[in-house]
């Protein structure tokens, strides 16, 4: 039986590790081509080489150029792109009154601006195609409610957002959705330094308050991003998705 992406070009940002890398294979056994990008080479590399139909690009999300880059050389290859994830994201755990502009401006470029020329240069090449496509842009629990000591952070999953339902709006009239997905506490690298995954005590806490009982697992938001990016959920655009175990219900 056919995958649920089967003959589909995908483009995963992040890809080195953690939920991108669990993406890209999920999406390779369900008959994408990947290609994964990140900043994270050597990672980046390996975790292609271990993925069947998966290829591995340099790819600074900040830079309006190496997108542009990319995505022409995808389409020059392979004759379209039909998926992006916008996976990659850093998180600064840091009081307002703490946190420097440079600090700021650091976490902006990466999780808004990167998402915003990601879904731009995407959207205009599945616009040319003219076959519609998918645009998946990883946002956070914290982008719908505000979370104490991550305020850097927390503005823009907000404003990646509003950013994705504005898009929907505006490209849904070429095929092209755009959805967010909203991962609560997951165990990932980008992660591993938090209390709630150091602290035996504190994650035991964390999880009572958690109605299934368990930490997020990069699988669980990778299943979420494979429906939203197949044609299974071809009547959905501008809608963010929790996945969060039913912290925020």
């Amino acid at each position: 039986m056919a995958g649920r992406l089967e003959g589909k070009i995908a483009l995963i940002t992040g890809g080195a590790r953690g939920q991108g890398a669990e993406e890209g294979r999920l999406f390779a056994a369900e008959g994408a081509t990947v290609v994964l990008s990140d900043v994270l080479d050597a990672e980046g590399e390996a975790t292609a080489a271990g993925i069947d139909r998966a290829s591995y690009r340099h790819l600074d999300v900040r830079s309006e150029s190496e997108w542009e880059a990319l995505v022409d050389a995808i389409v020059a290859e392979h004759g379209r792109l039909d998926v992006l994830v916008n996976n990659a994201g850093i998180d600064l755990v840091r009081k307002l009154d703490a946190t420097t502009l440079e600090e700021f401006e650091r976490v902006v470029s990466i999780n808004l601006t990167g998402t915003f020329l990601g879904m731009r240069t995407a959207a205009r090449a599945m616009t040319k195609a003219g076959s519609g496509g998918s645009i998946v842009n990883i946002a956070s629990v914290a982008g719908l409610q505000a979370v104490a000591n991550h305020g850097a952070y927390s503005s823009t999953k907000f404003a990646v957002t509003g950013l994705t339902r504005t898009a929907a709006l505006e490209w849904g009239r070429h095929g092209i959705r755009v959805n967010s997905v909203h991962p609560g506490l997951i165990e990932t690298p980008m992660t591993a330094d938090l209390r709630a995954f150091t602290d035996a005590t504190v994650r035991a806490k964390a999880e009572r308050n958690i109605p299934l009982g368990r930490m997020g697992q990069s699988a669980d938001i990778a299943n979420m991003v494979l429906f939203l990016a197949s044609d299974d959920s071809s009547y959905c655009t501008g809608q963010a998705f929790v996945v969060d175990g039913g912290v925020h219900p």
